[in-house]
């Protein structure tokens, strides 16, 4: 029915006959001439309805064409008159003088404007999304899946190229804990048992290392029952990737691979490898376990120049065994009061009991850090005109990521200029666990398939708190792309873990037990990745939420609003299933 897509037509088709399907963008009536810009997935054209090449029946119908009709048109391409091209479209030197017109997809009037004039706001997100089949219509929302297409076609090709096999793996399993609630499905078959959706394919693709496929891949599907934010959904894609007989490193270079292919698929060349943190450094130069290195300002301990000179609620802090953080903010002096106020309640949303703050002007410093800090204190900061220091006191679980967030903060605030366009980092050696905050309880930071670090695994039966993790981030602009590890592979070691872990040996046993058979069975030393590929896309198509990127995404309310999705079903359906809604 077409020979050419809209937006593939240039100069050199001129005289060519074309046919070509699409949606009415906009028409223009001007006299005895009608012009229609026709739009598909590639772009636009502007097709000329006239009477010296139009039949009189052709341009009747031209003249009662409605926007988003979809309609084929078959005509003559021909160069734009004298001082009409259109330098902004890349069909702007051609138009196609059309012979024929047929309307195959009548429209209404569309819910939501789809031709939208430059500077037009969007219609409201909620409204978008209940209507997004017109939505979708939108060159940005092209722009974007069209974009997320190739990096799902490169990562593949990649992946294929270092001797990975894609393998799918169920989707309908057993629950087990990875950090978020399970969505789980109802067994019509088995009364009161339970299906769940996986939160990630972790314990399939280790036992397919136990099966010898030594190097796997699946563009996976994952579904976490959480609270949605800009760059969470509940059902989401990730490249996950594992391997036998490799160490950290080999994971790195592959993983490196996969993202500079990805980037220059985007066409945003980078260079690996990428530098490495350790967890712990990572905590204390930027407050962060993802810091965002295009900028400076790292942390300092100012605990050490805390003393006589300084106030008395930080010396008490530092006899309870508490640290100072701080950090200095060239330039932060023009930051106001109001400006300062937001920064302290950024800092308590960390938990921490309030920010320090200092200024120096021309005449020295002011502000209630001054007495607080002490000379001592306000010497090692070292602000020079103009500049703002801030501090937090408390335990470092407290006070550096209370601090780290006041350092994105002031970096928004001042609007401050990044040092590089794309910094990458590895972030390395995480702790293997961590304390509930809530309950205290010993819980594990990853989860609990990862394999203690070499030199720290007695501590696992003697300090757990101490035991580094053979974990590794990937995290770019301060956004964590993804997590992995090197795995358990040891059935000894992995009791171990679930002992700590507060996990009485039966229910280990009803809940991994079909692992630890196969550990049992003989297992390569294996590790891999899983990379949040929804937020690859989101960020390399230059958006703000994870909505731009998926073509039928929920909202923040988790509803699905072109669909109608949660929804109630019949009650013969509920009993066929087992199951009652409780009022």
């Amino acid at each position: 029915m077409r020979t050419h897509r809209c937006g593939a037509l240039r100069a050199s088709d001129v005289g060519r006959e074309v046919s070509l399907g699409g949606w009415v963008h906009r028409r223009r009536d001007l006299g005895g001439l009608v012009f229609v810009d026709l739009r598909d997935r590639e772009g636009l054209v502007q097709v000329a309805f006239g009477p010296g090449w139009s039949p009189a029946e052709v341009m009747e119908r031209a003249g009662t064409l409605i926007g988003e009709a979809v309609i084929l048109v078959k005509g003559v391409v021909e160069p734009r008159p004298a001082g009409q091209a259109n330098p902004e479209l890349p069909t702007g030197e051609v138009e196609v003088h059309a012979t024929e017109v047929r309307v195959v997809g009548p429209a209404a009037t569309p819910a939501i404007p789809v031709a939208r004039v430059r500077g037009e706001p969007l219609a409201a997100e909620e409204l978008r999304l209940r209507y997004r089949y017109l939505d979708l219509r939108r060159p940005e929302m092209y722009r974007n899946l069209e974009l997320r297409h190739r990096l799902l076609q490169r990562t593949r090709r990649e992946l294929s190229e270092r001797g990975f096999l894609e393998i799918e793996t169920p989707m309908l399993t057993k629950p087990t804990p990875e950090g978020a609630r399970d969505f789980v499905v109802p067994s019509r078959v088995y009364p009161g048992q339970f299906y769940a959706l996986p939160q990630s394919p972790q314990i399939y693709k280790q036992l397919l290392m136990v099966s010898g496929f030594d190097r796997y891949f699946q563009l996976a599907r994952c579904f976490r029952d959480e609270d949605q934010r800009a760059d969470r959904q509940l059902e989401f894609t990730q490249i996950d990737l594992e391997a036998s007989f490799v160490t950290p490193e080999d994971i790195y270079a592959v993983t490196e691979g996969v993202l500079v292919a990805l980037w220059a698929e985007a066409g945003a060349p980078v260079e690996a490898p990428f530098p490495r943190l350790a967890y712990r450094d990572a905590m204390a130069r930027y407050g962060s376990d993802k810091p965002d290195l295009r900028f400076g300002l790292e942390l300092m301990d100012l605990t050490p120049r805390i003393g006589e000179g300084s106030g008395e609620f930080l010396r008490a802090a530092v006899g309870r065994g508490e640290r100072v953080r701080a950090l200095a903010v060239p330039g932060g002096a023009a930051l106001s009061r109001k400006d300062l106020d937001a920064l302290t309640a950024a800092a308590k949303t960390m938990r921490a009991s309030g920010l320090v703050w200092a200024k120096r002007g021309p005449d020295g410093p002011t502000g209630p850090g001054v007495k607080a800090l002490g000379a001592a204190a306000l010497e090692a900061l070292g602000l020079g005109d103009g500049d703002l220091g801030l501090a937090v006191a408390g335990p470092d679980a407290i006070a550096l990521p209370a601090l780290g967030r006041v350092r994105l903060e002031v970096i928004r605030l001042l609007e401050l200029p990044p040092s590089c366009r794309h910094a990458f980092v590895w972030i390395e050696q995480f702790p293997l666990f961590e304390r509930e905050a809530e309950t205290g309880n010993l819980t594990f930071m990853h989860h609990p398939f990862t394999a203690p670090h070499p030199d720290d695994a007695a501590l696992v039966a003697t300090d757990p708190e101490r035991a580094r993790a053979q974990h590794y981030d990937a995290v770019y602009n301060g956004v964590e792309l993804g997590s992995g590890s090197i795995r358990i592979t040891d059935p000894a070691m992995q009791a171990q873990v679930f002992e700590r872990l507060g996990m009485a040996p039966a229910d280990v046993e009803h809940r991994f037990g079909w692992l630890l058979e196969g550990l049992r069975s003989g297992a390569p030393p294996h590790g891999g990745i899983a990379l949040g590929f929804d937020r690859i896309a989101l960020l390399l198509a230059g958006g703000e939420s994870l909505r731009e990127v998926i073509a039928f995404p929920k909202t923040a309310a988790a509803r699905a609003l072109f669909e109608g999705a949660p929804t109630g079903i019949p009650a013969a359906d509920l009993a066929a299933l087992h199951l009652t809604v409780a009022s």
